[in-house]
């Protein structure tokens, strides 16, 4: 029989778990471990039976030994998430222990990451394969019990205080909520969904607890509630003797699992016991198996690698219930006040390894007034609540030829700007990149506004000058040239370079220009209205204006305006239909720019698409960069993957014939 031959990274005492857990299945087996401690490393080895050639000294070797075909990570929690991208991008399917990652961003780029890789990913949950866990799901889902209403998930231990140790150490992501609380987040997520088969995603996250002297959390308590009205309470410690329980109460009864997390840990055999009450009555379902908890986990991996399955299946920890724990204990984490090193905006750390190789490079255009050349993508920076959540993209932006940003004073209620000035200093690239300042947004549109909003902005952003300045909204009840003078005293004071309007009219445009020109001041030069391939129809929100028309299309042409369009993508409209509806249904593609015209458009991008080897959203892209005034486009991703499935727009090149028989002027 077949055996999936694995490497550990961090052989402690998780990692020989594993490793006895790789002993006692049939489909896997250990080949290799990578250590930088010499004395770990022999010692692990022979007790495991690993060759000499096969111990390691580097992470890297190991992942690059080509008989190594799936790689267990067990090393400190901070580590995962590299280490995860590091063996993904050689090619090898992973298995990391909890937390996978120190939160959803990266979370998120290590699922990405896999999926482009075609790879594996487990993220090591072990007490979701023990027998017990199944037969939980069968007793609720069989109906004596009738509807589940509560869960309470428990896992709480009380260790020394040791400043040094893991559980206590903030610069090893240390506290209850990153080492156990996923456990009993994890629990309730899986038992709130067991009607669909999924981990559902609770609708409120609420939390207290108590932070220790090294600022991690001791003790945490938690509320979940979910849209189908299951709640939850759970709690974790590293402090507090709490136990470790999972109880569900149901309309009809009672289910509580004696030892859900580490039935047979450290040894064989791993027995355990399902409480059932119904009636007064309570009947004690016992499962006896002789292995130890991490054979059925090891097992569970090797068998669907060898059946080319990317990905656990449910009731064990699949891809999307990661990223929702990950997302659910960041929510825990903020309502306790818990930051981690990670997360500090002077000091946020960066990954590598989170976009594939063969990419294009984000191309630049040279603007007249502007210092430094301006990417053609643009990546929007109104999504993003931390520095940490930020890096993650931008970093991986950065990587990808990106210089360019644009952000607004009123994005997150001035939170976006701040995230990005956090994420500048940390990297010490103020110089280097250029950044899109916009303010004076409904109801604040005033010339009065332009001033005070400047400082605010560029004290967020930590810059000195906004070198391309956008009036976030037009006002057409102020004489347009109250705005050009307010513009232009900001101009004398260094402190705005080109500039322009974003939902503007082509004719207040034009006003405004003729404005400048007749005074001998700076025009507006930036038209930052909806361009995209699909038409808006309905506008995303109160004020927007799409520039997708006959005639503006011909007058930016004949003026040569710079335009750099919001919405570029169409929310999305061009992606596969399972993509377009995870926006409000408000807001989402189909509401926006549903109609038989954009249908027609997207038809025509798909034909494109299929002869030219990219994707329709790849050909929507391009439209906007291809046309006759200079043309850029904001997009807005939420991660790298993101990214990455929008680079390869930068190589498709359309004929001027093309362009117009996309957008139907044929």
């Amino acid at each position: 029989m077949p055996k999936v031959q694995w490497g550990i990274i961090g052989p402690g005492d998780i990692a020989a778990n594993f490793a006895q857990g790789l002993a006692e299945c049939e489909s896997g087996s250990l080949l290799a471990i990578a250590s930088r401690t010499p004395a770990r490393r022999e010692s692990f080895g022979d007790r495991f039976g690993v060759a000499p050639g096969k111990r390691y000294d580097s992470y890297e070797a190991l992942c690059a030994d080509p008989e190594v075909g799936a790689v267990h990570i067990a090393t400190p929690h901070p580590f995962h998430a590299e280490q995860a991208l590091m063996a993904i991008r050689a090619g090898k399917h992973v298995s990391v222990e909890k937390p996978m990652a120190l939160n959803e961003a990266e979370a998120t780029a290590i699922v990405e990451a896999a999926r482009e890789a075609g790879v594996f990913f487990r993220e090591a949950y072990m007490y979701l394969h023990h027998p017990q866990i199944a037969r939980m799901v069968e007793i609720l889902r069989e109906g004596r019990l009738g509807a589940i209403q509560h869960v309470k998930a428990v896992f709480g231990f009380s260790a020394g205080f040791d400043p040094q140790s893991r559980l206590y150490s903030r610069e090893l992501a240390g506290g209850g909520i990153l080492d156990v609380g996923g456990y009993p987040v994890s629990a309730a997520r899986l038992i709130a969904g067991i009607g669909d088969g999924v981990f559902a995603d609770p609708v409120e996250v609420k939390g207290v607890g108590h932070l220790g002297r090294t600022n991690v959390d001791e003790v945490a308590f938690g509320l979940l509630k979910f849209a189908n009205g299951i709640t939850a309470e759970i709690s974790c410690a590293v402090a507090r003797n709490l136990g470790e329980t999972v109880e569900v109460f149901c309309e009809n009864g009672s289910l509580r699992l004696a030892n859900p997390w580490v039935p047979g840990r450290n040894a064989g055999p791993s027995d355990s016991e399902i409480h059932v009450t119904t009636g007064g009555q309570t009947e004690i379902i016992r499962l006896e198996d002789e292995r130890i908890l991490f054979a059925f986990e090891a097992e569970d991996a090797s068998r669907a690698i060898l059946a080319g399955e990317t990905e656990a299946t449910f009731p064990a920890m699949d891809t999307r219930g990661s990223i929702g724990n990950a997302r659910v204990q960041d929510a825990w984490r903020r309502e306790l006040g818990y930051v981690t090193f990670a997360e500090d905006p002077a000091t946020v750390r960066r990954l590598v390894n989170v976009l594939p190789s063969g990419l294009p490079q984000v191309s630049t255009v040279k603007l007249e007034g502007v210092e430094k050349p301006v990417n053609r993508l643009i990546m929007g920076c109104d999504n993003r609540d931390t520095a940490a959540e930020g890096a993650v993209v931008w970093d991986a932006w950065m990587e990808a030829g990106g210089r360019t940003f644009d952000t607004a004073f009123v994005y997150g209620g001035g939170r976006h700007e701040a995230v990005l000035g956090d994420w500048i200093r940390s990297r010490g690239v103020s110089d280097d990149v250029t950044v899109i300042v916009k303010g004076v947004h409904s109801p604040y549109c005033f010339p009065d506004v332009i001033s005070a909003q400047l400082d605010i902005s560029l004290d967020r952003l930590g810059l000195e000058k906004a070198p391309i300045y956008i009036m976030h909204r037009d006002n057409p009840d102020v004489p347009v040239g109250e705005f050009v003078e307010a513009v232009a005293r900001e101009r004398d004071a260094g402190r705005i370079g080109i500039w322009g309007g974003s939902n503007w009219s082509v004719e207040r445009f034009a006003e405004a220009v003729a404005y400048a020109n007749e005074r001998g001041l700076e025009p507006p030069r930036v038209l930052n209205n909806n361009l995209s391939l699909a038409v808006m129809v309905k506008p995303v929100w109160d004020g927007c204006a799409t520039s997708n028309s006959p005639g503006t299309l011909g007058w930016m042409r004949e003026n040569g305006i710079i335009h750099i369009s919001w919405s570029s993508q169409a929310r999305g409209y061009f992606l596969p239909r399972e993509l377009r509806d995870r926006l409000p249904v408000d807001t989402n593609p189909e509401t926006c720019f549903g109609g038989p015209e954009n249908e027609e458009r997207r038809r025509r991008a798909e034909t494109l698409a299929q002869d030219l080897g990219v994707t329709p959203h790849n050909v929507a892209t391009a439209w906007v960069l291809h046309q006759g005034f200079p043309s850029l486009a904001l997009i807005g991703p939420r991660s790298p993957g993101e990214i990455a499935t929008t680079l390869p727009a930068l190589d498709v090149k359309l004929s001027t014939e093309q362009v117009a028989w996309l957008n139907l002027e044929d």
